[in-house]
């Protein structure tokens, strides 16, 4: 089952920048879209890069860290 929380769109919001505040990977933007078929239009390119209006009540799919989260392994701590 998947757990959502909520977030109120932004004046300027894309689906990338929510993405990127949301999880820190603008390239996840996938899931949200997903979750919020009702707010896109059915030309996905036009609508994924277009500037959403403010007020939205968006639903965020909570998702798993992706893999490679900590980064390669030469960046690692010691």
């Amino acid at each position: 089952m998947t757990t959502f929380v909520s977030y109120t769109t932004k004046p300027g919001d894309r689906w990338d920048l929510i993405a990127y505040r949301m999880y820190g990977d603008a390239t996840r933007y996938g899931p949200i879209v997903d979750a919020n078929r009702a707010f896109y239009v059915r030309d996905p390119l036009v609508s994924i890069l277009a500037v959403l209006p403010p007020g939205l009540t968006l639903k965020i799919p909570v998702l798993d860290p992706p893999a490679a989260a900590n980064g390669p392994p030469w960046r690692a701590q010691p």
